[in-house]
């Protein structure tokens, strides 16, 4: 019996390679939330979202406020995503009200420059604004992370706020600063947070690997030495 041209197709096809999204967190632009819906399991929000909107497909991702969601609707340049419970009690998505503004990033192509760092749109916990200093020669935030992401934050490490990759400054205490310059503030939502507001925090992907191997390390009592950190790779 013939093969059929559909099993001959199966059987030398190449596979499709589906990569979880990656970003950079370049912010793109701001949109606006045109409106938050309650459904079961959770909430639909619609975005204007500009420029993010031109080549949009459904399935896409997008990270919004630096969580990687996907577009479940397209209306011209109106997004809609739908936003799980434990989305929504991990981040500051929550919160997000008809007329505030979130950060947007297209997922990163396989040729895109690197201008950030890697973010993948998981977003590790919140942090709150504790204080801000605003002169003619800076712009700094400090913030309080919880308990869970302080470990992931170093001195001159990456970490993206609400998506947008930042470098930490300083560390005291249980608090970080980051400095912030005018064409961030200009193309992000950053100039609008107050004492107060909740941020979106996601930790450096090579620092949160470092700190999770190293306590695995310490549970199993194996002593963390120059010797062993370049045993398993890290020098």
């Amino acid at each position: 019996m013939p093969t059929s041209f559909c099993a001959f197709e199966r059987r030398w096809a190449r596979p499709t390679l589906r990569l979880n999204p990656m970003f950079t967190g370049i912010i793109e632009t701001t949109g606006k939330i045109a409106s938050t819906t309650t459904v079961a399991g959770g909430q639909r929000i619609n975005i204007d979202a500009g420029i993010v909107a031109e080549d949009a497909k459904l399935g896409a991702s997008i990270a919004i406020n630096g969580v990687c969601l996907t577009i479940t609707s397209i209306d011209n340049t109106r997004l809609g995503f739908d936003v799980i419970t434990e989305s929504l009690d991990r981040t500051n998505l929550g919160s997000l009200k008809a007329g505030s503004h979130v950060n947007l990033e297209r997922a990163l192509k396989p040729d895109s420059r690197m201008d950030g760092h890697f973010v993948q749109g998981h977003v590790d916990g919140v942090a709150s604004v504790v204080k801000k200093i605003v002169s003619d020669k800076e712009w700094v935030l400090w913030l309080r992370p919880d308990d869970n992401v302080r470990d992931f934050v170093i001195p001159k490490g990456s970490i993206a706020i609400d998506g947008i990759s930042l470098t930490i400054a300083k560390v005291e205490g249980d608090a970080f600063s980051v400095a912030i310059i005018p064409t961030t503030l200009k193309h992000t939502n950053l100039s609008e947070r107050s004492i107060g507001d909740r941020v979106n925090i996601e930790s450096d992907i090579i620092a949160r690997t470092v700190v999770c191997h190293l306590k695995r390390m310490g549970d199993s009592k194996e002593s963390v030495t120059i010797d062993s950190l370049r045993e398993h790779g890290f020098l």
